[in-house]
């Protein structure tokens, strides 16, 4: 089998000193879609609130579809949920002029519909506000040092690294994508989507990462372009001026890192020149995305972690916090303790 190819990514609060047991029951990871919109109450779809266990989102889906009697394509999510945990999401089914469906012979195990309302649209990936996670880590001693970098990642948040899951168990889906790289054909639409986004993902890692090194993480650098806070707006900053600084400490403005496209980055001046000494290292990465007609994109590349909160009970952590559409709890998890996973998992809250 080939070795995990996985870089050992820089961390920004030091690399933990201590092991914690995650996920050794479904339970101990608890994730719970924060929608953008409340149900309509009306419309020809249907969402259904379903809690589940042990489950692949995809797999819920199809049997949806299955009970329902409808085509597959009239069932959707916002996001896939990863699969060993206990999770808490929105399907959408739509069923033109009839009925609210009856759940009355609904059977499966590890899945449990909460409630079923009308809807005046259809959910789509990445429709979210975020995900709230409800986080167990066990033998684990409380230190002040653990209580002091959980107070740091509250207040100063984290590096917005891709999680693991977006790599595959292993870092199969970026073995797949390396190999795409190398010139191996990948014929499966859905094993190349996935070989796809885990080479963006890692260019995109690697920018941050590259920055930590470069002790560039916090300060902003000519060129950068900034994300304004809560929105998908953008814009270059040409000069650091104090206004700029500013705006950044008050977190009205987030810097941000290039998801790989075929038009030319916004970044300009020094962010450019550290833009492209990244991909320079990576040319057979980004050959092998040209001609996909992908768009180039912005994520911020730090994360913070809204109303995070924790306690202990004796060898065991409970920790919760929200988190914004696209952005991983194993981001938060890894400044925090190196974790051993009780199950791997493909899958992730997005």
């Amino acid at each position: 089998m080939e070795n995990n190819p996985l870089p050992n990514w820089h961390y920004w609060h030091g690399e933990p000193s201590v092991s914690a047991l995650f996920k050794s029951i479904p339970e101990d990871f608890q994730v719970t879609e924060i929608p953008l919109t409340e149900p309509s109450g009306d419309g020809e779809h249907h969402l259904i609130w379903l809690e589940k266990v042990n489950l692949n989102t995809a797999f819920v889906a199809e049997q949806l579809a299955k009970y329902l009697q409808v085509p597959l394509r009239n069932v959707s999510y916002a996001g896939r949920k990863d699969k060993y945990a206990l999770t808490r999401q929105y399907f959408s089914v739509q069923m033109p002029k009839r009925t609210a469906p009856d759940f009355s012979q609904w059977k499966l195990a590890g899945a449990q519909i909460l409630s079923c309302t009308r809807h005046n649209r259809k959910l789509r990936i990445g429709a979210l506000r975020g995900n709230r996670f409800d986080i167990c880590l066990r033998e684990l001693s409380q230190s002040d040092e653990l209580d002091n970098r959980l107070a740091r990642i509250r207040e100063q948040g984290v590096p917005n690294y891709f999680g693991q899951q977006r790599f595959g168990n292993g870092g199969s889906n970026l073995l797949l994508g390396l190999r795409m790289a190398d010139g191996e054909p990948i014929r499966n639409r859905n094993r190349r989507s996935m070989a796809i986004s885990a080479l963006r993902a890692k260019l995109f890692n690697d920018y941050i990462s590259e920055r930590l090194q470069q002790g560039r993480f916090e300060q902003a650098i000519s060129g950068d372009v900034m994300q304004l806070a809560g929105s998908q707006s953008f814009f270059v900053a040409e000069t650091i001026d104090s206004e700029i600084i500013r705006r950044l400490n008050e977190r009205d403005i987030f810097i941000t890192g290039p998801l790989w496209g075929e038009d030319n980055s916004p970044a300009q001046k020094e962010s450019a020149e550290l833009e492209n000494s990244v991909f320079v290292q990576q040319q057979s990465v980004c050959q092998a995305l040209n001609g996909l007609s992908l768009q180039q994109e912005r994520r911020a590349i730090k994360l913070l972690p809204q109303n995070m909160q924790w306690h202990w009970q004796d060898d065991t952590l409970q920790l919760s916090f929200s988190l914004p559409s696209g952005c991983f709890a194993t981001a938060v998890l890894r400044e925090l303790v190196n974790v051993n996973e009780g199950a791997a998992d493909e899958n992730s809250a997005e």
